[in-house]
C-alpha cells in the first residue's frame, strides 16, 4: 500500500486506519471481543471505545509509520461495511513480517479472507519488495490453517510468542534464507 493508497479487489477495499474515526473504533471493539477472535487470536483487553481508539493508534497506525505496513480494515466496496482486518505485522520475536487477518463471524466462509490476503501478499511482494512472509495461527484454528495452505504457505514449526506464550503454528511463504 504505497503512501496508504487503498488496495482494491473485485469485492473489497483494504484501507489503512486513521485512528480518528468513531466508526472504526466501534468496529474494532466488536471484532476484538468476538468469541472467535478471543479464542483463536487472543484477548487484547479492549473493552470500551477509548481502548479501541488506543489499540488502533498504538497498533496499526504506529505500524504504518514505523514499518510502512500494518493491519488494514477490509471494507465491502459496494456498501462500505467493515468486514474484518488484514495486513502485515512486524513482531520483534519473528524474523520476517507475518500475515494477519480476522473477520467478523457473519462474513466467514465467503472467500473474503482469501481475497484480502491475496491482495496484501501481492502488494507486499510487488510494492514493498518483501519476499518471505510468515503467518502464525492457533493449532486448533482449522479454517485459518486451510486458508494459509491455499495461499501457498507451508508449516515450519511450533513457536511461542510473548506475552501469551501459547504454542502457535508458524507458516512461511517460502523457505528460510
Amino acid at each position: 500500500m504505497t503512501q496508504g493508497a487503498p488496495l482494491r479487489t473485485d469485492r473489497l477495499t483494504l484501507q489503512r486506519f486513521s485512528g480518528q474515526c468513531a466508526v472504526d473504533d466501534d468496529f474494532i471493539l466488536k471484532l476484538l471481543n468476538d468469541p472467535s477472535f478471543l479464542r483463536h487470536i487472543g484477548d487484547r483487553g479492549v473493552r470500551d471505545l477509548p481502548a479501541a481508539r488506543q489499540y488502533l493508534l498504538m497498533g496499526p497506525v504506529a505500524s504504518y509509520e514505523r514499518n510502512g505496513f500494518g493491519l488494514n480494515k477490509i471494507v465491502l466496496t459496494l456498501t462500505g461495511q467493515r468486514l474484518g482486518v488484514c495486513g502485515l505485522v512486524k513482531r520483534e520475536s519473528l524474523p520476517d513480517p507475518d500475515l494477519g487477518y480476522a473477520l467478523l463471524p457473519e462474513f466467514a466462509g465467503c472467500g473474503y479472507a482469501r481475497e484480502a490476503a491475496t491482495a496484501v501478499l501481492h502488494d507486499a511482494r510487488v510494492t514493498l519488495g518483501i519476499t518471505r512472509i510468515l503467518a502464525i495461527t492457533d493449532p486448533a484454528n482449522a479454517s485459518s490453517i486451510h486458508l494459509l495452505q491455499k495461499l501457498g504457505f507451508v508449516f515450519e514449526n511450533l513457536v511461542r510468542l510473548p506475552p501469551d506464550d501459547e504454542p502457535l503454528q508458524l507458516f512461511a511463504s517460502e523457505p528460510p534464507r
